[in-house]
């Protein structure tokens, strides 16, 4: 009897142990299927979410291509006529500082003639589910390169402005033709060496086809140190040089502008040349370039990017600033005006000669004034010493 009781005793254990084990075995594979079900249905709703925003920025594409076509299109007429009228010396401007807004010019024309152009190309030939390739690194190089040129190409006319202003008698010995183009050679040069990794597809950082920039961007947040490098070595030393240069020119021509006064009344009445000049430089660079070293810096850190319409405006606002330099730098400048003045009279005549007559700038004064002008800009040039857009105190 002790036996049998035991047995069964026993055997109903065993029943309780198997049928609890049974219970915790079902609840872990529950368990288990539920979080993979959640986890699947977490992975189709992402991906549901980024083919959403894929969609909406594709639909967009229209617009953003026509508005960067229309900001091409600028820049490239507003650098032409620049470049017509600044070829040859132009009255009051200095050879060196010439150079310089040369060189600008030929940066800025690179936004509407290289950059513009290839990331358009790019983006109506690349199969957007495709990754990185070896085009879209060269075109994220070529779009870095001129972006850099041109930041490093504004501070050099900001030093030389600098150096004109108040080391005006040891101007010819400081900023010799020598130094001048090797310091645009620096410009143009050191960019290529600092960005060449990028053009590498198994380089240092990765590169993507940006849908809602339509540009090809470096991914910044695969090389946090390279990225930062970047704005240390390109952006915050050309801001520095700027800021410092521009802000004791504008104090300087403000203090002489306030002792002149008491000279004569019609000094009174005089425009404020360096506060329209120097104040709207800074303005447009740190307007034009923050963004983007923001959007830059913020993507290197967290790795994450900035909602669509933020990303393209600021990616294409640097390119505005090439245009906004054919304002600031030349179309404020009354000699500027003259020769581009002259030009057209020039081009209509040959061209049109009735649009010429009709307008009265066959034999108008004004044409013989400034045709005086185009001839003696060879001796303006040679006896100026400082560049014409330091001339603060003079009318414009």
């Amino acid at each position: 009897m002790l036996l049998l009781f035991i047995s069964r005793t026993s055997t109903k254990l065993l029943s309780i142990l198997f049928v609890n084990y049974d219970l915790l075995t079902l609840s872990k594979l529950w368990r288990t299927m539920i979080t993979t079900v959640n986890h699947s249905a977490l992975v189709d709703s992402n991906q549901s979410n980024v083919d959403y925003q894929r969609l909406q920025e594709l639909s967009h594409h229209s617009i953003k291509v026509s508005i960067i076509i229309v900001l091409g299109v600028m820049i490239t007429l507003g650098n032409i006529a620049v470049l017509l009228v600044i070829s040859s010396s132009v009255a009051g401007w200095s050879r060196n500082s010439r150079y310089f807004l040369l060189s600008l010019t030929v940066a800025d024309s690179a936004f509407g003639l290289l950059v513009m152009p290839l990331n358009l190309w790019v983006s109506l030939l690349k199969d957007y589910t495709e990754g990185p390739d070896a085009l879209c690194h060269v075109v994220a190089f070529c779009n870095a390169t001129i972006y850099s040129t041109c930041m490093y190409t504004l501070a050099t006319i900001s030093l030389e402005r600098y150096i004109a202003v108040f080391y005006p008698l040891q101007y010819s010995t400081l900023m010799t033709r020598k130094r001048t183009l090797l310091l645009i050679a620096f410009a143009w040069c050191f960019p290529l060496f600092l960005l060449s990794p990028i053009t590498f597809p198994d380089g240092i950082i990765e590169v993507h086809f940006s849908t809602a920039s339509l540009v090809c961007n470096p991914s910044y947040s695969t090389n946090i140190i390279y990225s930062m490098s970047l704005t240390c070595l390109i952006f915050f030393p050309c801001s520095i040089i700027m800021t410092y240069a521009n802000l004791r020119v504008w104090c300087a021509a403000k203090r002489q502008r306030l002792k002149l006064r008491k000279y004569g009344c019609a000094l009174r009445n005089r425009h404020n040349v360096a506060a329209r000049v120097l104040v709207p430089v800074m303005v447009v660079y740190y307007t034009c370039w923050t963004p983007c070293m923001a959007a830059m810096i913020y993507n290197a850190v967290s790795g994450n990017t900035v909602p669509e319409w933020v990303e393209f405006v600021v990616v294409w606002l640097p390119t505005s600033n090439g245009f906004l330099n054919c304002i600031f730098y030349f179309w404020i400048n009354r000699n500027f005006r003259r020769k581009f003045h002259f030009i057209l009279q020039r081009l209509a005549s040959a061209l049109c000669p009735e649009i010429a007559n009709t307008l009265g700038w066959s034999n108008s004064p004004a044409s013989q004034f400034v045709s005086g002008v185009w001839e003696n800009t060879s001796v303006h040039e040679r006896s100026s010493s400082v560049s014409s857009t330091c001339t603060l105190l003079s009318l414009a």
